[in-house]
């Protein structure tokens, strides 16, 4: 019989920021050398609710991603925010900001995780990862 892979909560309060439920299925995410970046970030407005992003998916506010102006669509960032070292794993799914300084946009559900719906922009470090090759949770099959 295999055990079931635990879900992981969204309290990103914690070294949980480390991964993110998708489906049920925890994914691990490990920094991919030499991908750094400081700055401002700020969030998507609930009137872009809907709206088509550039990849041409619909922008959700409840979901784990952001705009960045140079990163390929679909690479996951790790933000973490400088004032409070929290930190969550995005994926990149539009382009932008368009206001001078900043250097990412995120959804209400990641700025949220990072208390950044209570100011208008926050000091945060981003840092490109993947996805960890042989990640396992919670158990090992090889004491079985």
């Amino acid at each position: 019989m295999t055990p079931s892979v635990p879900t992981i909560s969204h309290d990103l309060s914690d070294d949980a920021s480390r991964n993110i439920t998708v489906n049920s299925d925890a994914i691990a995410f490990q920094p991919v050398k030499g991908t750094l970046q400081s700055g401002a970030a700020s969030w998507y407005a609930r009137k872009f609710e809907g709206r088509r992003t550039a990849s041409g998916e619909r922008y959700d506010g409840r979901s784990l991603t952001a705009a960045h102006r140079t990163l390929p669509l679909g690479t996951y960032v790790r933000v973490t925010s400088l004032a409070t070292g929290k930190s969550v794993v995005v994926r990149i799914n539009d382009r932008g900001p368009f206001v001078k300084g900043r250097i990412i946009d995120l959804s209400y559900a990641a700025a949220n995780a990072l208390g950044l719906t209570r100011v208008p922009s926050m000091r945060v470090q981003i840092e490109r990862v993947e996805r960890a090759v042989g990640f396992a949770i919670g158990f090992d099959e090889s004491e079985s």
